[in-house]
């Protein structure tokens, strides 16, 4: 068995002890990039815009971003991940001071948007660009368990501190000035990066290549849809996968308020989910190189959280501010939505001798998911109201388990492969 290309194998239940202060820039980073997330929404109809509106906000984000992660798994081939990265923290903190100056603090709906839209270049890559460092880092057969850290930082970022800290500091300062502070985090989260990762080595896989023979890889991120039917199944998956996280957080503050909630037990509600995924992320990153990765994402994430959704709305309209059982349901959703984390080590080993390009389409399909959640929420909303939302998305992650079914068979014949091949 091959070592890693800095010959240091040291991991702690499965994270990569010398990326550690990766996983923590990205917590920061993470974070603050999602202390928007629960209230932004919210806010820009404060301002006198309609939920319509704000969610059109929110979508266009997406979409950008989708379009910007499609790409990332190249760029940072291209450039290496480290470059990949700082080029995101910059365009990050430019375009938040542009989004809050010109756009919010102007109620420029136009500059909103497309500032905002900019700004969502920016994450991907930093964000992406650390995963791929952690795929070319560690062992083929490490890559579940290093990834379930991966979304367990992501998670502790923009979940829990992105919404419990919001819920505790917008009383006192309000949601702009909690959006300034958004700017420290990140900045802070970028310096972790940019000291702790300058020493990292460029793989064998990538330092071997030219520029020339890494830009060749770059239309593959265009055409493996088109030409691994497996990994075009598997991108519709992960586009399901993350929709009630990006969907839920722009029509369950209007809903929870609605059945008597205040907006921080709406916000420490959504923390808790959050919370939940740090430590379910890792389980299920470890648990599915024993399960399968297919099975795990199956039957505990698509149709757990088919029925986790259907919960997260009914169980608070039938029992009113109840915080017992609204952090129930959280914590149940952040079980079943945990368990899609495999999906990481999916895409590569669908595509193995084109990881970049497999982690491009990945990242496509992670982008789309904070797109198609909201754009979802925008089209239903003024018809079917946010029950005809929570039921569409309960039924698209039906449709995710059907389809899994179909990718079984290439995995098993991969797995074959590998077990031969190590004997």
């Amino acid at each position: 068995m091959s070592r890693l290309p800095t010959g240091n194998d040291a991991q702690w239940l499965g994270m990569p002890l010398r990326l550690t202060g990766g996983y923590i820039a990205l917590f920061l980073f993470m974070a603050g990039d999602g202390f928007e997330l629960a209230f932004l929404s919210k806010y820009i109809v404060s301002l006198g815009f309609s939920p319509a509106s704000a969610s059109l906000v929110i979508a266009v984000y997406g979409l950008v971003a989708a379009l910007a992660a499609w790409g990332t798994g190249v760029v940072a081939e291209i450039l290496t991940p480290q470059k990949t990265m700082k080029i995101g923290l910059g365009l990050w903190l430019i375009f938040h001071v542009l989004f809050l100056w010109l756009g919010l603090h102007q109620a420029n709906y136009p500059l909103m948007i497309f500032c905002y839209a900019i700004r969502g270049i920016a994450y991907p890559l930093f964000c992406y660009g650390f995963l791929m460092m952690i795929i070319h880092q560690v062992k083929k057969e490490q890559v579940a368990a290093a990834s379930g850290w991966f979304w367990a930082a992501y998670s502790l970022g923009i979940g829990v501190i992105g919404s419990a800290l919001p819920g505790l500091m917008i009383p006192w300062i309000g949601e702009f000035k909690m959006l300034w502070v958004s700017l420290l985090f990140v900045a802070l989260g970028g310096g972790v990066a940019l000291v702790t990762l300058r020493n990292v080595t460029t793989p064998e896989s990538l330092a071997g290549r030219s520029h020339k023979e890494r830009l060749r890889e770059l239309p593959m991120a265009l055409t493996l849809l088109s030409r691994n039917r497996n990994i075009a199944l598997s991108f519709v998956v992960r586009i399901i996968n993350q929709l009630a996280v990006f969907g839920f957080s722009v029509v369950m503050p209007f809903q929870f308020v609605r059945v008597g909630f205040t907006l921080s037990q709406w916000l420490q509600t959504w923390a808790v989910f959050f919370a939940s995924t740090i430590v379910f992320n890792i389980f299920w990153g470890v648990l599915a190189e024993r399960l399968g990765l297919l099975r795990i994402i199956r039957w505990f994430g698509c149709v757990g959280c088919a029925v986790a959704c259907l919960a997260f709305y009914h169980v608070p309209l039938a029992m009113g501010p109840n915080m017992l059982a609204a952090v129930g349901c959280a914590l149940a959703l952040g079980f079943f939505m945990s368990a899609f984390v495999p999906m990481t080590a999916l895409f590569p080993a669908l595509e193995p001798h084109h990881k970049g390009a497999a982690i491009s389409v990945y990242n496509l399909a992670a982008g789309l998911s904070n797109f198609v959640g909201p754009a979802i929420a925008t089209l239903a909303l003024p018809g079917l109201g946010v029950q005809g939302v929570v039921y569409i998305y309960s039924a698209l992650y039906l449709g995710g388990a059907v389809l899994t079914l179909f990718i079984g068979r290439q995995l098993e014949r991969v797995a074959q492969i590998r077990r031969v091949t190590q004997r």
